[in-house]
């Protein structure tokens, strides 16, 4: 690792907050974590890449507030409370701007939500992001799939195809994401 890659980790891992159920947060070959008695550990990771996931020109705000975002609906879909993270980047080039943006996404997400991250991976490569997160829920009580009935609720959350006419608007060159909008529903797909 590069003396540029160990001033990235200090940035994000500077922007980090103690927890009492973090026995050894970052800085180690490997975390430790106290989960609370009677409960059990639900773990999700979600790989968002470049010009897959996101348009290569996403703020990295943005990018850093989704790379958590997709993880906590994952925790959120089975009743869990969310607790920890790992992140591992891959990123074409140290730019402590850049970071500091992604990390202004991704903490105002985590500290909402009363997640923190814990450790991780930086490497030179194609601009990828891999969060894992893990969250608890009382014992037997998850909300899995295969315990939906019939006539049981179903919850969304946004409006359905937002995502799809965002994606076609960008790629038809009608949406540009990287300029808040004067149009209130056009600022939403933004």
């Amino acid at each position: 690792m590069s003396l540029a890659e160990f001033s990235l980790i200090e940035r994000i891992a500077a922007r980090t907050r103690a927890r009492a159920d973090v026995v050894l947060g970052i800085g180690d070959d490997a975390a430790l974590l106290q989960p609370r008695a009677g409960e059990q550990l639900v773990v999700t990771a979600d790989t968002l890449n470049s010009g897959v996931h996101f348009p290569a020109e996403t703020p990295a705000y943005d990018i850093g507030w989704k790379t958590l975002a997709v993880n906590l609906s994952d925790l959120a879909s089975m009743g869990a409370r969310p607790s920890w993270c790992v992140l591992a980047l891959s990123l074409p080039g140290a730019d402590p701007a850049w970071v500091d943006a992604f990390a202004d996404g991704f903490f105002a997400l985590a500290d909402a939500h009363d997640i923190v991250l814990i450790g991780g991976d930086t490497t030179r490569g194609p601009l990828s992001l891999s969060v894992t997160a893990m969250g608890q829920v009382a014992a037997g009580t998850a909300l899995r799939r295969d315990g939906a009935q019939v006539g049981d609720d179903v919850w969304v959350s946004g409006t359905l195809g937002d995502a799809a006419v965002a994606l076609r608007a960008w790629q038809g060159g009608t949406l540009d994401i990287r300029a808040a909008a004067d149009d209130a529903q056009v600022e939403t797909l933004r």
